[in-house]
């Protein structure tokens, strides 16, 4: 099993700004793109730089 993401308080935040009912598929491949760029804690930097990657 892959180590779990951590989340900032202010990423969780802005996570929190997407509709519920997308937000666990965007949770999911926020995670994912992470992990694969090798990120343990997912800030809002993080977070912006997923979703312009994904055009969300």
């Amino acid at each position: 099993m892959s180590e779990a993401v951590q989340w900032t308080p202010e990423a969780e935040a802005r996570l929190k700004e997407i509709p519920f009912f997308v937000r666990p598929a965007a949770r999911k491949k926020i995670e994912k793109f992470a992990q694969e760029s090798g990120i343990q804690q997912i800030t809002v930097e993080i977070y912006e730089q997923a979703k312009q990657k994904f055009g969300s």
